[in-house]
């Protein structure tokens, strides 16, 4: 009786803790979610009197934006949807909240934007938010990555899955032992990649898009 009465009381204890830990997860999440969900690039093609969805490649994140209604809205957009990564998970410590889940969470509910039928943006700019914050180190070497791809070839596109691809490994290399952190790089890269699929398609094919910047600047049609 008294050893079970012993037992009891811990395992009382630590199912408490876990039922704890489970909800503050999703309470986590569900903030980030909200933070990310706000459609930047959707509110910027309103502004200018259209529907950013049905223009361009239908996407609501920068590179739309830019070719659709230009750079005096993609610019804005960019850093809004940055911010919108950044700043939750940045302060989420001081509201007792999971950086890193809330951080997972602003990039799917961007991606998965319930306003607009859980068709977001492909996540890029808000995971380079939250990774500023949960993984500096890491993210400045990915982001050398991205700058080097898209100056030799002009693809946003093939910039993004390259930080996808790099993320984990930096991350990996530069905070040895913290699982969390490889876990939060590893769910980054599946969805950049898993959004960027078309993009996949037309890079295989020749037909992708180039940055109209950089087509200026060296000249190519």
């Amino acid at each position: 009786m008294s050893d079970s009465g012993n037992t009891a009381g811990p395992i009382a204890c630590w199912e408490r803790n876990q039922k704890h830990l489970l909800m503050h997860a999703a309470l986590s999440l569900l903030v980030g979610v909200t933070f990310g969900s706000i459609p930047f690039g959707h509110i910027a093609g309103r502004i200018r009197g259209i529907d950013i969805r049905r223009h361009g490649s239908g996407n609501i994140g920068f590179t739309n934006v830019q070719r659709t209604i230009g750079w005096a809205c993609a610019v804005p957009v960019l850093v809004l949807d940055v911010a919108k990564g950044l700043v939750p998970t940045a302060v989420a410590h001081g509201f007792s909240l999971l950086p890193a889940m809330v951080g997972i969470g602003a990039i799917l509910g961007h991606v998965f934007c319930p306003w607009l039928g859980f068709n977001g943006g492909k996540g890029v700019a808000t995971a380079i938010g939250v990774a500023a914050f949960l993984c500096p180190r890491s993210l400045i070497a990915a982001l050398g990555a991205f700058v080097l791809v898209l100056a030799i070839t002009g693809y946003i596109s093939a910039s993004s899955l390259t930080l996808a691809v790099v993320l984990p490994l930096l991350t990996a290399m530069f905070y040895r032992g913290n699982l969390a952190l490889l876990l939060f790089a590893v769910v980054v890269a599946l969805v950049i990649i898993v959004r960027h699929t078309a993009n996949i398609r037309r890079l295989a094919a020749g037909t992708e898009s180039r940055l109209g910047l950089w087509l200026k600047l060296f000249k190519r049609a």
